[in-house]
């Protein structure tokens, strides 16, 4: 399915006049088996997609949050192979969309044609590569346009309108809008620079947009999702489950 299965999930979102909610997990933070109740309970309180965090002893982009979850899993060996086996097995009970999120050096060891082949055939629909800059996406590019997967770009508010432009011609699945010029974690609140990044966007860009980093609350998913087509909740998800807190995670989305 891959690309198309995220494609068809933003088609019917539109139809029923819907906005995308996309949760990140870190996948083996507290155990796989504890990642895979996680993704069912997600998908029952209606989770669009799920982008699945592979850990990364380094990953820039993270705030203390997600740090600490990636040295979690980290500490329990998780690593890419044991996610594509996770996601081969769990696709016999879900097909709800999978995208994993990811750092460049990990999947540059297991492979990059490799990793693709192995994506496509156990079920994962789509990637983020948070330091893999557009002008080396020729590395990958052909791979994942091989095994029909969507490469998820990353756009943030200094990217400019040509690079937008460009990013979200030539990126696949919906288009990543970094809130704020930082790393990701809760903020209070956001300002009106951010409501003119996603109408900038969603202007420019001819396929879905989505919003994340810092979204927290429900008031945040409220007021964010009126300017694009759906919004990600990645670190207070994430410190929600490690605290195995899942009433408080249904009442951000409920």
């Amino acid at each position: 399915m891959g690309l198309e299965r995220i494609n068809k999930k933003f088609d019917k979102l539109k139809e029923e006049g819907k906005k995308a909610f996309i949760p990140y997990i870190m996948a083996g933070d507290g155990g796989m088996e504890k990642t895979e109740k996680l993704i069912y309970l997600l998908e029952g309180i209606g989770a669009s997609v799920i982008e699945l965090g592979a850990p990364f002893s380094d990953p820039v982009a993270d705030g203390p949050t997600i740090q600490a979850a990636d040295e979690r899993s980290l500490s329990r060996g998780t690593n890419l192979k044991e996610i594509l086996e996770f996601v081969e097995k769990i696709r016999h009970n879900t097909q709800i969309p999978i995208v994993i999120m990811g750092y460049l050096n990990p999947i540059m060891q297991f492979g990059i044609s490799k990793f693709c082949d192995e994506c496509s055939r156990v079920g994962v629909d789509g990637l983020i590569i948070p330091d893999l800059p557009y002008e080396e996406w020729s590395i990958i590019k052909d791979d994942v346009k091989k095994n029909n997967i969507a490469l998820i770009p990353l756009v943030t508010p200094t990217s400019g309108a040509h690079r937008i432009k460009i990013l979200s011609s030539e990126g696949t699945g919906y288009v990543y809008t970094v809130t704020v010029a930082g790393v990701t974690g809760s903020r209070r609140e956001f300002n009106n620079d951010l409501y003119e990044l996603l109408e900038e966007v969603k202007s420019i860009s001819n396929i879905p947009v989505v919003a994340g980093f810092g979204i927290s609350t429900k008031a945040h998913v409220q007021e964010i999702e009126k300017y694009c087509d759906g919004v990600v909740v990645g670190s207070k998800i994430v410190e929600l489950a490690h605290i195995n807190n899942f009433d408080e995670i249904k009442n951000i989305f409920g």
